[in-house]
């Protein structure tokens, strides 16, 4: 059964309702207008009907903001924020008022991983839980090392969790601390290089491009219209250092606001 005819909405109410939320183990993260707030628990209640296995409800109240990509949120039904999300086999565990975790990125993470080559030194800018490092170990058993950095304490506890939770302490190791700072450690060590921060990742793509190696393939997001933007960028800073670019692949990722989009720009260096 559907959620909205759970729940006896007005035309006007309908209107408001998207009817599409995020998932992450247990806990349903919606995001609901706020006119409907006499109807809010019933559609909480009609989400858990649907999906047996949710236990706490939560309803978004802001957008993400600050250094650490965090929001706040209105409970609800339930109390416990933190849980185990499964994805491509594998486990993470997270509470999501504390750490930054979007499931819609589960594919992009899963594309990415699917480019890694036995050997390879990977390293995760702004790794959040360590998603991205983690899935890139499930995906290719081979990799050396992955690298994770995060700034945000709560998500490096998590993470390490996550990387216990999946046997994976000899491959994945994740950061806390500074990108600039902690990036600094691997200037000319990294085969490929993710940039999963669309907004404020630019500021970052010199330390990025001076991890990694010669023919070392960077992944840069970006938010746009189009791609170009994010091209010209990545093509500007490489120049900076006497470098290349030779683009690989541009990627649009996800919707963003209307006519904009995450973009993700595949390009090696040399």
């Amino acid at each position: 059964m559907k959620l909205k005819e759970l729940v006896k909405l007005t035309k006007e109410e309908e209107g408001m309702f998207k009817g599409s939320f995020d998932i992450i183990g247990k806990v349903a993260i919606l995001e609901l207008d706020d006119k409907l707030k006499t109807k809010k628990k019933k559609i909480a209640k009609a989400v858990m009907k649907i999906y047996p296995f949710v236990k706490t409800v939560l309803n978004k109240k802001t957008e993400r903001g600050g250094k650490l990509r965090l929001r706040k949120f209105e409970t609800l039904i339930g109390k416990n924020t933190e849980t185990v999300h499964k994805e491509s086999g594998c486990l993470f565990k997270l509470d999501v008022k504390k750490t930054y975790f979007s499931p819609r990125e589960g594919t992009e993470r899963l594309r990415i991983a699917e480019q890694v080559k036995p050997g390879e030194n990977v390293l995760v800018m702004f790794g959040g839980i360590a998603p991205y490092a983690i899935v890139i170990a499930k995906t290719q058993p081979s990799v050396r090392e992955v690298y994770s950095i995060e700034l945000n304490k709560q998500a490096h506890k998590y993470a390490l969790e996550s990387i216990k939770l999946n046997k994976m302490n000899n491959i994945v190791f994740s950061l806390q601390g500074d990108v600039k700072e902690m990036a600094r450690k691997y200037y000319g060590k990294c085969d490929r290089v993710i940039m999963p921060l669309p907004k404020e990742g630019y500021k970052y793509l010199a330390d990025a491009l001076k991890c990694l190696k010669p023919k070392g393939i960077i992944h840069f997001y970006f938010v746009s219209e189009t791609p170009e933007e994010a091209v010209k960028i990545l093509k500007k800073e490489a120049g900076k250092q006497k470098k290349k670019i030779k683009v690989l692949n541009k990627r649009k990722v996800l919707p963003y606001s209307p006519g904009v989009f995450k973009w993700c720009i595949e390009g090696m260096v040399s």
